[in-house]
């Protein structure tokens, strides 16, 4: 079973760009946008890129292990709607491609630690938040 709700997945289904926040070890903050997907299996945001190992997100999530991730659209006046996703991140160096063949072979792993969405349910469009417990 997903951490995400079925709405949140369709969410991010329908979405191509999102923005990834980092911090420096020196507590220097950080944000791009970025191309993701949803990881069904690792249930996990996955993040790829052209010459991943030389941008300042890729060692921040390397010399941090954290990140947060952002999500969001505006189909109309007063109907905006998101997702913020924050936790751990690692750095892997392989799968990238998964997302698209034209990136590098590195990934940026974002495991959901607390999930805020706004917008995205039925019972409204205040922002709604969770912690998520994983087992394991």
């Amino acid at each position: 079973m997903s951490v995400f709700t079925q709405r949140e997945l369709a969410f991010l289904a329908s979405q191509r760009l999102g923005r990834l926040a980092t911090v420096s070890a020196r507590g220097e903050p950080h944000v791009v946008p970025v191309a993701f997907r949803h990881n069904p299996l690792l249930d996990s945001i996955d993040v790829g890129g052209t010459g991943l190992p030389a941008t300042r997100k890729y060692r921040d999530v390397a010399a941090t292990g954290r990140a947060a991730f952002v999500v969001d659209d505006d189909p109309g006046p007063g109907k905006g709607r998101g997702m913020e996703v924050r936790g751990r991140a690692e750095v892997l160096p392989a799968g990238g491609q998964e997302l698209d063949p034209r990136f590098g072979p590195e990934l940026i792993r974002v495991i959901p630690g607390r999930i805020v969405s706004w917008g995205i349910e039925a019972t409204g469009a205040g922002p709604s938040g969770r912690s998520v417990n994983r087992r394991g």
